[in-house]
């Protein structure tokens, strides 16, 4: 109840855009700036956090030896900081922009409140991906087997949480636009 009364005092357009703007200028600093500098040195080669499907040892051993150390170095003190920024951030916007949508469909009183925690669930899978990324960097040469499955488990657990809340956040916009048009109907109807 604290964490919906917490998300329901929150729920100002002007907060809810302010931190979905935040959460985009992180996203888009990752995407144009510190992965790419990553992947300079990666031959081509997507890193780590860029496979929702997973990945072996021999994937992780090949990305890390074809990064070189400059590149282990960027990924680990320039995208990985980043990226640890965002997972929060992004959790916080997409689980306020999902109930503000609820509010709007008349549903944030009600169970369907509970889909507002998804975002939650991938930002803390993302932070496990991390983790994870962040050990086997400083562990590299050797590369452990078992971090490398935790890893990839957590990559695909974040895509698919990512991926889940996304899909839902569509049906909401969708709820939404319905509601408005047979509401408009009704009334000029």
């Amino acid at each position: 109840m604290a964490f919906q009364n917490l998300i329901s005092r929150n729920l100002s357009g002007s907060k809810v855009l302010f931190i979905f703007i935040l959460t985009g200028i992180i996203y888009t600093a990752m995407l144009l700036i510190t992965i790419p500098k990553v992947m300079d040195f990666s031959g081509g080669m997507k890193i780590l956090d860029m496979m929702p499907t997973g990945y072996n040892s021999q994937y992780v051993t090949e990305l890390f030896t074809a990064l070189g150390s400059n590149g282990r170095d960027i990924y680990l003190y320039q995208q990985l900081p980043l990226d640890m920024i965002f997972p929060g951030i992004s959790a916080i916007s997409f689980a306020l922009v999902m109930a503000f949508l609820l509010k709007k469909l008349g549903k944030l009183e009600s169970k369907w409140f509970y889909l507002s925690y998804l975002p939650f669930f991938g930002g803390l899978f993302d932070y496990f991906e991390n983790f994870s990324i962040i050990a086997l960097l400083k562990s590299y040469p050797t590369i452990f087997e078992t971090l490398v499955a935790f890893s990839a488990t957590f990559s695909v657990l974040k895509a698919s949480f990512t991926t889940l809340y996304m899909t839902i956040l569509i049906i909401l916009l969708l709820m939404l636009g319905f509601q408005k048009i047979f509401s408009k109907r009704i009334i000029t109807g």
